[in-house]
């Protein structure tokens, strides 16, 4: 079999979809690699590493598809789909939930395609996660991004003109990025809190040296059985955000990360609560691409209210490409491992990985919640 790699064309995306590293391990699985000319290139992986680890270089973009049978991208259907036919698998983001149109036109063409977004989250899965990898990289810019656009250092300093007080910085959302966000601001010298519905994540914020906010609310069942956050009612959502109102006016820095796949994000910072925020604040809105846990966001545009900055950034992880490119490859490859046996793809949806994964096939939607978001009736997979 032979597996294409794309060079992304989406807005913004710089990152590629396999690394030159990679060839080798997916040779072992009988599949030849060919690379569309100039595809790593951005994320700094030039064609001619691809070529010394043996996968081939296509003119173009044609070529690259004319003989594929997996096509590899990191946004296939966000950029251009020309090309895309009947005998083509497509492993990628593909953003099922919130953009389920661009799912059932590449459905009604014939393909078989993957989103590797919709992974369970279980031990098995870990591997091949690539949202866990992506938010590390989200969540380690945005505390980059709000150092850049502070008007003060993070870290408290003992100077030849005084002591400078560290930076008080407030994390929304104990997942991967927030996570990874409380670490970075921590090693940057802030003091730093963090607050998530889910009580559980307590511990994984002291364990990276942050204050737990513990709210007095009942939060429920915060996720799902796959381990993705689910929606709150509006009644907890309003009582949140009065609590959440004290902390964040006593911050320099609020980081916020909280977002419900499929779903457009929940309003949790009020313009009323930026405006209570000392003059020179900095807001980091990742989850702005979904809409925003802040009112005031503007996706991809940094708006500034009462001498507050809110920042609204889509798509960090392509700003880091290299090493995004390195753990979504790593994801990609161990995902090919599952599908692909002595080079040919065995679509067992016997198997939850590819059960939960798979979105297209012969003709039709598949995933009952990509149908569901269509407004088609449900289907039994076969």
């Amino acid at each position: 079999m032979i597996a294409a790699v794309l060079r992304d064309t989406a807005d913004g995306e710089h990152r590629v979809a396999l690394i030159p590293a990679s060839v080798p391990g997916l040779a072992k699985l009988r599949l030849d690699i060919v690379v569309e000319t100039g595809a790593g290139v951005a994320a700094g992986f030039p064609d001619a590493a691809y070529v010394e680890k043996g996968a081939r270089i296509a003119a173009s973009r044609a070529e690259a598809l004319a003989s594929a049978d997996i096509v590899l991208s990191v946004r296939p259907l966000r950029g251009v789909t020309q090309g895309l036919s009947a005998r083509h698998t497509i492993v990628g983001f593909l953003d099922p939930l919130a953009l389920p149109k661009p799912i059932e036109t590449f459905a009604a063409g014939g393909g078989t395609a993957f989103a590797l977004e919709l992974l369970p989250r279980t031990t098995r899965a870990q591997a091949m996660d690539v949202l866990s990898s992506s938010a590390t990289i989200v969540g380690y810019k945005a505390v980059l991004l709000a150092a850049g656009a502070l008007p003060r250092m993070f870290p408290m300093m003992m100077t030849a003109g005084g002591t400078l007080t560290p930076a008080r910085a407030f994390v929304i959302g104990g997942g991967v990025a927030g996570l990874q966000a409380i670490a970075t601001a921590r090693k940057l010298g802030a003091v730093v809190q963090a607050y998530d519905v889910r009580p559980a994540v307590k511990e994984q914020v002291e364990s990276l040296g942050g204050k737990f906010v513990e709210l007095p609310m009942e939060a429920g069942d915060a996720q799902d059985a796959g381990g993705y956050a689910k929606a709150m009612d509006e009644s907890f959502l309003r009582r949140q955000r009065e609590m959440m109102a004290k902390v964040i006016a006593g911050c320099d820095v609020v980081i916020s990360t909280a977002a419900v796949p499929g779903k457009k994000a929940p309003i949790l910072i009020t313009a009323e609560m930026v405006d209570a925020m000392p003059p020179g604040s900095v807001i980091v809105d990742v989850a702005a691409e979904q809409g925003g846990n802040c009112e005031i966001t503007q996706p991809g545009r940094n708006v500034v209210r009462n001498g507050v900055t809110v920042m609204g950034p889509v798509n960090l992880a392509a700003s880091v490409p290299y090493h995004a490119s390195q753990m979504y490859a790593k994801n990609v490859a161990n995902f090919l491992a599952l599908l692909v046996k002595d080079g040919a793809l065995e679509v067992d949806i016997a198997d939850d990985i590819v059960r939960e994964t798979l979105v297209t096939r012969g003709g039709e939607v598949v995933h009952a919640k990509v149908r569901e978001a269509l407004g088609l009736p449900a289907a039994v997979l076969a």
